[in-house]
């Protein structure tokens, strides 16, 4: 199998082109294949499919074998990816998703090639019970969450794939290895959830850590940050334009008043190809 190693800001991903469908056993290829030391090593695998709707679709595995609705990361990757092999000389063009159906990008280039990729993540969902959480609210700001004995307040928003925001004094140096996986399962969460620990600098810088469901503490998380953004939106902390600073890097993310919707631009790049058995 012939693959692709690219990044979108340290979140990385193992990219197949050629598949008609997704093949019955992407999970299993996904878990041997992410594994950072008996494989390429991953954070996912990442496959660009034909579309009836869209230019292409994208299906994202996680690292454990779990499927994603959604990635921001990778759908910049993909988008780089069929720009810069010639798959399509469009700048601007669609992707299907399954959290988020068909999604517009507007591509950036620089020598030939794509540097930057502008993304429609559509707009937020906010009720609880569509994240999905067990709260019957809309939205779900300042609820309460315990673990091991530890309360955090949190913000739900689903970004076509759900989010918990939890602001901290220090969101660059939290533990994220000690409270992000008993928070990804928490019963309040029953898909499970990518909890993201922000720390509000300005009104237009936020510093971000994720734990994400499926794979763990990552770079970067481009679903995470645009769920930042709206949730420091909605708890009067930023203005709805502002960088989200990662591990990895550093995302735009604006959420316009006059459609809802929230846009993300950040950076693609690719590692290296090669062939794997």
């Amino acid at each position: 199998m012939k693959f692709t190693k690219m990044h979108g800001l340290g979140n990385d991903f193992i990219v197949v082109y050629g598949e008609r469908e997704l093949p019955a056993g992407a999970a299993d290829l996904a878990v041997r294949l992410c594994n950072r030391y008996f494989g390429i090593g991953a954070d996912g695998l990442v496959y660009i499919l034909p579309s009836e709707r869209a230019d292409f679709r994208m299906r994202i595995i996680n690292s454990d074998g779990s499927e994603a609705e959604q990635c921001g990361n990778a759908i910049r990757c993909v988008a780089k990816y069929v720009y810069d092999n010639g798959l399509t000389d469009k700048t601007e063009l669609t992707i299907e998703t399954l959290g988020a159906g068909v999604q517009p990008l507007v591509l950036q280039t620089e020598g030939g090639n794509v540097s930057q990729v502008t993304v429609d993540m559509g707009e937020p969902i906010l009720s609880g019970l569509d994240v999905p959480t067990t709260i019957d609210a809309n939205p779900v700001i300042g609820q309460s969450v315990e673990v091991d004995g530890r309360s955090f307040k949190f913000t739900a928003v689903s970004m076509g794939n759900p989010h918990c925001v939890i602001y901290v004094d220090d969101a660059v140096g939290f533990e994220l290895a000690a409270w992000g996986p008993k928070l990804e399962k928490h019963p309040l969460f029953p898909r499970k959830i990518n909890v993201e620990f922000a720390k509000v600098n300005s009104r237009s810088q936020v510093d971000m850590r994720v734990w994400e469901r499926g794979a763990g503490p990552t770079l970067a998380c481009g679903t995470g940050a645009c769920a930042t953004l709206v949730s420091s939106v909605l708890n009067g902390l930023t203005d709805r334009k502002a960088v989200i600073s990662l591990a990895g890097g550093d995302l735009q993310i604006e959420w316009k008043e006059e459609n809802n919707r929230v846009y993300m631009t950040g950076p693609a790049a690719m590692v290296f190809k090669g062939t794997v058995q």
